[in-house]
């Protein structure tokens, strides 16, 4: 590493941007059954079975409430049809909230080799680095006192983004996963509401952001890897420039990137919404 405070100083921060970068390149290819070991999703799988009381008893509640409301009289419960359907429908109920996790874990396998299948076609086993150029270390190192000045600022300001931008990015990453532990573990008690036909719709809300939650997985590897595809072709330096003008320029097109990709990111959140309203 350079002995120049701001060759240092941009160097740290590209640093921990590969090392959140690589971190997050990891992480999101882990299932929940295996992220910290398996200790989380422990703790999750139990709660998750000490609430299928709870679960079951909305369902009979709920399936009460949907008798009362979508049935005029007794005399039309009796009808063989009518029964035949409202049998179905609780046995269902009953078998999501049973056999829910099952069925939540085999929609993160699905998931899981959607990422996967994308990682293989984008032949990227892991995250391009960024790395500052050798012309702008020169440049900077043959700087004196005064064009130093401005260049101490252009670091600073660009280091603090590059800084931010790294911590939204695993913030995003691990938000995905306390998302999907804490559908998991309620898991039974909105899979109950399918038990009646007035509140059928919050079962299937649960159902539709669970999946949003999971393709976000998805979402955040295409960000990744069309951020490695810039970073393998970094901006061309122009050597002619002053040192200040071509950090600016180098940062600023790095955050720009940088930028999109946490935008990328974000963008997941609207599909997740978008799933809701379907």
């Amino acid at each position: 590493m350079s002995d120049n405070w701001i060759v240092q100083n941009l160097q740290r921060a590209l640093e921990v941007w590969n090392e959140k970068l690589s971190e997050i390149w990891v992480i999101i290819t882990q299932s929940p059954e295996s992220f910290k070991g398996g200790y989380v999703w422990a703790v999750i799988t139990g709660i998750h079975g000490a609430l299928q009381a709870v679960g079951y008893a909305l369902l009979v509640l709920f399936f009460v409430i949907g008798v009362m409301r979508t049935c005029g009289s007794f005399a039309e419960v009796k009808k063989p049809e009518h029964a035949l359907k409202l049998f179905i429908r609780f046995a269902l109920a009953k078998a999501l909230i049973t056999y829910g996790l099952e069925l939540m874990t085999s929609l993160i396998s699905v998931v899981q080799g959607v990422i996967a299948t994308i990682m293989d076609s984008a032949g990227l086993n892991m995250s391009s680095a960024a790395v500052l150029p050798e012309e702008i270390v020169s440049a900077i190192e043959e700087s004196g006192f005064f064009e130093s000045i401005p260049l101490w600022a252009v670091t600073m300001i660009g280091s603090l983004i590059i800084w931010v931008l790294s911590f939204v990015m695993i913030l995003n990453v691990y938000g995905r996963f306390f998302e999907l532990y804490m559908y998991t573990a309620i898991a039974p008690i909105p899979l109950s509401a399918f038990a009646g036909e007035p509140t059928q719709n919050v079962a299937k809300s649960f159902l539709k952001s669970y999946a949003g939650v999971c393709l976000k997985g998805a979402v955040i590897v295409l960000a990744c890897i069309i951020f490695s595809v810039f970073a393998s072709s970094p901006p061309a330096v122009d050597t002619d420039a002053a040192a200040a003008a071509m950090v600016w320029s180098y940062i600023g097109e790095l955050i720009f990137n940088m930028l999109i990709l946490v935008g990328s990111v974000k963008m997941a959140d609207r599909i997740q919404r978008e799933m809701m309203g379907l």
